[in-house]
């Protein structure tokens, strides 16, 4: 058996693409990132709270920190290419101005020779999603960024790989290790949980960058969270059902579709109640 664990840019997938009937699709997303190291205090101390995720979403665009176990906080800024073009990362004043207008309570954070120094050595990355199936041919496998390689927007690529290898065990264990018929069902199983991943931490970008910016987002963030104290075993929201548990990815995908028809039904009942009961109390004023 061959397993092919070669990333994004995998030999093994190059082979596949060989044979009649492999399916592939490759997108790259229209922005690039730069990351960017947020040293600590002097005392070691973290100079923001360490147990979060910090963003400051721009709606086009976005900065990202991430606490590390020394203090320091690796932040990654997500933006057009057209932006990153627009900066002259020759000209100090041109880095400090862009994050002084966009993100100004980070430059004290970073420090301005730091942020500089930072954002010059630092190469600028792009962002690719890769799906293709199916994921074996013969008695080879691929797993992992090379079979379902996605955005960085929802953490998931490493968990959906690890998760790949325990499909794999338990299949070969079901199959009582017959190979051919253990790869042929991890292609057909596995292929929607990864598409489903893929297209939700694509979705992820935008939420981060922008919704999150909604006073709408944020109230129904709220009705997820009360509805989820009211019935935890019944309503899970979207982003503890990827990170959170054990249910398939694209059985996430189907119960956040049940969630948006459940909540859009009772928010319709809910407006025409009000509606139908200022309708009935301007006619008692009237009469």
């Amino acid at each position: 058996l061959v397993v092919g664990a070669d990333g994004a840019f995998s030999t093994v997938r190059k082979c596949f693409m060989r044979k009649l009937r492999f399916d592939y699709s490759q997108e790259y997303i229209p922005h690039s990132y730069k990351e960017l190291v947020m040293p600590a205090n002097l005392d070691g101390s973290y100079k923001m709270k360490k147990n979060y995720l910090h963003i400051w979403p721009r709606h086009t665009f976005m900065l990202i920190a991430l606490p590390n176990p020394d203090g320091t906080f690796t932040c990654t800024l997500f933006a057009p290419v057209q932006i990153f073009d627009a900066i002259d990362s020759d000209s100090e004043d041109e880095i400090i101005d862009f994050f002084e207008r966009e993100f100004p309570d980070s430059v004290d954070l970073f420090g301005r020779d730091n942020l500089v120094e930072n954002y010059r050595a630092n190469p600028i990355g792009s962002v690719v999603s890769i799906k293709c199936s199916p994921y074996h041919c013969s008695k080879a496998v691929i797993i992992g960024d090379a079979a379902h390689a996605m955005v960085p927007f929802y953490g998931q690529g490493m968990n959906a790989g690890f998760e790949d290898c325990t499909v794999l065990h338990e299949l070969f264990e079901k199959h009582n290790g017959n190979i051919g018929s253990a790869l042929e069902e991890y292609s057909a199983t596995r292929h929607p949980d990864a598409t489903a991943i893929c297209d939700l931490a694509m979705y992820n970008y935008v939420e981060m960058r922008s919704h999150v910016l909604s006073r709408t987002f944020l109230i129904r963030k709220r009705i997820d969270n009360f509805l989820n104290w009211l019935m935890p075993r019944t309503f899970i929201p979207l982003y503890t059902m990827v990170a959170f548990t054990n249910i398939p990815y694209h059985e996430v995908v189907s119960r956040r579709q049940w969630q948006d028809k459940v909540i859009g039904r009772c928010t319709s009942v809910f407006g025409l109640t009000i509606l139908a009961g200022s309708v009935v109390a301007a006619v008692c004023v009237f009469r």
